[in-house]
């Protein structure tokens, strides 16, 4: 039977919205890791069968289908397609997902995988167009769960007030992301999976871009307690607790097994189990929580067979519910630190986290680990890898 492999991840460091890469065109952002994994494995571009790629605001200079943009702006063969898939947060961990259908089922014998968000250009919201073109969902849908729009951080606030999450427990969370990521980023955890690029500073100095710039060190919980409530008076959810505005890409390469050992390569994991689930588009943001659920079942495996659980830091309350829904070890989700700290990039993220999800489990020789993230409208992604 065919299998789907991931051969290589690379990925930028995160940017800080209008930071380091704030002036990067999203195609150019994905065109530098499209050649990275090229210079990596010594793949040859014209044996890619597609290159399938996550973004979640396809507005401007990414809209026209960035995917394919990023291709021709890599230099790459132009009988090498691209797709540009919209999952919201989890665009381009369904583009994994993709991709590993596409090998498995023999529609492709090699893909590239990832995405790119430049959210300094093109903020969250930036889709919502004037009113002579109306909202996304539209009037049925909003008629249906009796709301004028859905908003996701007043969705965390909800997930925060149903699970009966502090706003100490909260920041508290929001800090030990930030450490775990400082650490990370001392002991060089992330060199290997980051692609360093060329910049031009505020300055007009040329600079070599190489790390996560979003950490903050230093940081207190009397520092966040002084933060104001973001999305609501007397809330909870407040800028220190939930993730970043971010650019940043990410690309992985799947193939099968077969094909990789063909041409030399050594997997760094496989594909075991990819599954996407529905929840309501209100709170909107439980939805790790049934994927979990369905990716274990799905895999025969229990919670206590995974060794590390990258769950996306949407917000605090968001991954400290999967918590309490899970029961799942603290320590092992998100070790590196998380959105909150490292950022989210909105499309790139699904890659960003299985980048560092699978060079973490190979580093540390953990056999499975679990990726999740919710998701706009209510929706989640959850994939299993399997350390080869």
């Amino acid at each position: 039977m065919r299998d789907a492999v991931i051969v290589d991840a690379v990925r930028t460091a995160v940017g800080k919205r209008n930071g380091s890469l704030a002036k990067l065109h999203s195609a150019s952002l994905s065109a530098h890791v499209l050649n990275a994994l090229i210079e990596r494995t010594g793949l040859e571009p014209s044996l890619v069968d597609d290159v399938v790629w996550g973004c979640a605001g396809a507005v401007g200079m990414q809209s026209g289908c960035v995917g394919r943009a990023a291709v021709l702006a890599a230099g790459w063969p132009e009988s090498v397609p691209g797709l540009t898939i919209d999952r919201q947060c989890g665009s381009s961990q369904q583009a994994v997902h993709q991709a590993a259908a596409g090998v498995i089922s023999g529609q492709y014998e090699v893909a590239v995988a990832g995405g790119v968000e430049i959210m300094s250009a093109i903020p969250l919201g930036t889709t919502r167009l004037d009113g002579r073109h109306g909202e996304p969902f539209g009037p049925d849908v909003f008629q249906r769960y009796e709301v004028d729009r859905f908003n996701q951080g007043q969705g965390a606030q909800l997930i925060a007030d149903e699970y009966g999450i502090t706003r100490t427990e909260m920041d508290q969370h929001a800090l030990d992301s930030h450490a775990r990521a400082a650490r990370a980023i001392d002991e060089g955890r992330f060199t290997g999976q980051i692609a360093p690029i060329t910049v031009i500073d505020a300055s007009g100095t040329t600079q070599v871009f190489d790390t996560d710039e979003g950490v903050r060190r230093g940081s207190t919980p009397a520092t966040l307690a002084g933060l104001r409530p973001a999305f609501s008076e007397g809330g909870s959810i407040t800028a220190g607790n939930a993730s970043q505005v971010s650019d940043g890409t990410g690309a992985l390469l799947v193939t099968t097994g077969e094909f990789a050992r063909a041409q030399g390569w050594t997997p760094l994991a496989r594909v075991h189990t990819a599954v996407v689930t529905g929840t309501d588009p209100v709170t909107m943001l439980k939805g790790p929580i049934p994927a979990t659920a369905k990716a274990l079942k799905k895999s025969g495996l229990s919670l206590d067979d995974i060794g590390v659980y990258e769950i996306n830091e949407a917000f605090a309350s968001v991954t400290l519910a999967w918590l309490k829904e899970t029961g799942a070890d603290y320590e092992r989700m998100n070790p590196l630190g998380g959105a909150m700290a490292l950022g989210h990039p909105i499309g790139g993220s699904g890659a960003r986290i299985m980048t560092t999800l699978v060079h973490h489990m190979r580093d540390n020789g953990i056999r499975y680990g679990l990726q999740s993230m919710c998701e706009g409208g209510g929706m989640a992604n959850a994939t299993i890898l399997e350390l080869l």
